[in-house]
């Protein structure tokens, strides 16, 4: 049950955060692109595909510390200090995700779309945007390497004696 338990938690973590580590990586760069030719459908729709992905597959890795939570208790490593670090950074990346990211993504996006009547942009607009993609690209870049530590946590798991 253990090996089933784990490779559940290795797979949703790679097909759930994977997704939004990359989406939320690409987002500033779109961002970008889209304020930059401000009637550019195809940039504005590729600003909304990586938004969602981040939204919808955020929602969805919660399988992936339920199953975590669910192997460490199997292998009775519950309270061992890397379990206990990467849970707090697990928890980190996603208040960073959703406090953070997330909102910032939205704003970006909003600041997009500009007023709804001229059907454009800005150029005031645009600046505010381009400012906020910088900090947004700072807090993917937490969330990110939030990620890669509690991977390699898990990977190498300091003091482990679990043999898993």
């Amino acid at each position: 049950m253990t090996k089933f338990l784990l490779a559940v938690h290795v797979l949703a973590a790679i097909i759930t955060i994977g997704p939004v580590t990359v989406a939320a990586g690409m987002f500033p760069a779109a961002v970008r692109r889209a304020a930059a030719a401000p009637e550019g459908a195809r940039a504005l729709a590729e600003v909304r595909t990586l938004h969602r992905i981040c939204r919808v597959y955020a929602v969805i890795a919660v399988v992936v510390p339920v199953f975590g939570l669910a192997t460490a208790r199997s292998l009775q490593v519950l309270t061992s200090p890397w379990l206990l670090t990467s849970i707090a950074l697990t928890a980190a990346a996603a208040a960073v995700l959703a406090g953070l990211v997330l909102p910032s993504q939205a704003a970006a996006l909003a600041g997009l779309h500009g007023d709804p009547d001229a059907g454009t942009t800005s150029a005031v607009q645009r600046a505010a945007v381009q400012r906020a993609v910088g900090q947004l690209g700072m807090y993917t870049g937490v969330f990110n390497l939030l990620w890669a530590t509690v991977t390699v946590l898990m990977i190498v798991r300091p003091g482990s004696t679990t043999g898993a």
